[in-house]
């Protein structure tokens, strides 16, 4: 029996972000938005990406929101068991203080077993760092480390990425 795997991949919000900027990157996050909406990749995201969201002004504050319902986004729920990663992430020095939401977008998708995050964030999640200390604190966590890409390596490289997914510092 030969079945597809499909990637489950969580949309951090600098990915809504860069649906509507023209920006290095632009066009392959619309394209993985589409892919999405065609059944290629199953998409999530959650309330934390939200009310990120909800902070950014009109009109593209309710533009990105709609993205979610536009193109069959499921919606993750806030986790205290994710919330409780992400403070073990912050207090060993992988994401500041100051950016909880940023290391909690890393600890959802690893206690929902997803594939990759999508990040543009190369600050605080899109980073050898982060994919290196989170893997580590996971698995002695009992977890599977989850890969941190771009649009464009899901789309380039689909199922075949593996590890870190980034080569980024």
């Amino acid at each position: 029996m030969n079945r597809r795997f499909r990637l489950r991949l969580y949309l951090e919000t600098t990915t809504f972000n860069w649906f509507f900027d023209e920006r290095e990157g632009h066009d392959d996050v619309v394209k993985l938005f589409e892919a999405i909406k065609a059944g290629e990749f199953t998409g999530y995201t959650s309330r934390y990406v939200t009310d990120e969201l909800e902070q950014a002004p009109e009109p593209k504050r309710s533009d990105m929101l709609a993205l979610i319902y536009g193109y069959g986004i499921q919606l993750l729920a806030r986790n205290e068991n994710a919330e409780a990663l992400a403070r073990k992430y912050i207090a060993d020095g992988v994401i500041p203080a100051s950016h909880f939401y940023d290391s909690v977008h890393v600890a959802i998708s690893v206690i929902h077993e997803l594939n990759m995050i999508v990040s543009y964030n190369f600050h605080h999640i899109n980073r050898n760092k982060t994919s290196t200390l989170t893997a580590i604190i996971n698995e002695s966590e009992g977890y599977t480390p989850v890969a941190i890409c771009t649009a464009e390596e899901v789309l380039k490289y689909g199922g075949s990425i593996r590890g870190n997914g980034s080569d980024r510092g």
